[in-house]
């Protein structure tokens, strides 16, 4: 299954099984190409947030005009930051950032019982190494590219690109099939 790209720089369109990750500066608008992402030729998506609330990715989509309708939200922080938080078919929980083995599973399981055309975002792995490790975190992204594979879908990966060593970002480099590098003046150059 092929799906199109929208994001400036990129190709037109990516098979299923792609993994991009997303290189940005720490304090850099990464919303606008998360959300080109998500709502170009979807059927379905997950929004994996480890850095937000659900009720924040919510108002990221709707401003976007994204298909909340589509948009599944695995929120990571509502429970350990002790907010009020209701299970629903759109909004999913996990405990903490820090549970790496449960945000696999909810990927797992939304990938399982969602048909069609179906895009992951993951916004972003800097958090998944701050609450967890670096190990960790490389494990469990490389067992969700794993899934991608499995189930013809594609996935964006945020990564602070400040906040890593070199070698770090070389390590992650190598475990995608593209690098799209936004700029700090909001440029996109892309690697593939």
């Amino acid at each position: 299954m092929q799906y199109t790209l929208s994001i400036d720089n990129t190709p037109e369109s990516i098979p299923g099984g792609t993994g991009l990750l997303l290189l940005h500066p720490s304090i850099a608008e990464t919303d606008r190409i998360d959300t080109q992402f998500l709502k170009t030729d979807t059927d379905h998506s997950l929004v994996i947030s480890t850095r937000t609330t659900a009720r924040e990715v919510e108002q990221k989509l709707e401003h976007y005009e994204v298909d909340e309708d589509s948009a599944t939200i695995l929120d990571t922080l509502s429970a350990e930051r002790g907010y009020t938080r209701r299970q629903s078919d759109h909004v999913r929980y996990v405990s903490t950032p820090e549970d790496l083995d449960a945000i696999v599973e909810e990927t797992r399981e939304f990938l399982e019982t969602h048909e069609g055309k179906l895009r992951i975002s993951l916004d972003s792995i800097t958090e998944m190494i701050y609450y967890a490790d670096e190990a960790s975190a490389k494990e469990a992204v490389g067992q969700i590219l794993g899934l991608l594979d499995e189930f013809d879908a594609v996935g964006l990966f945020h990564l602070a690109r400040g906040v890593h060593d070199q070698a770090l970002r070389d390590e992650f480099r190598e475990m995608f099939d593209g690098v799209i590098d936004l700029a700090e003046d909001g440029t996109v150059t892309a690697t593939f």
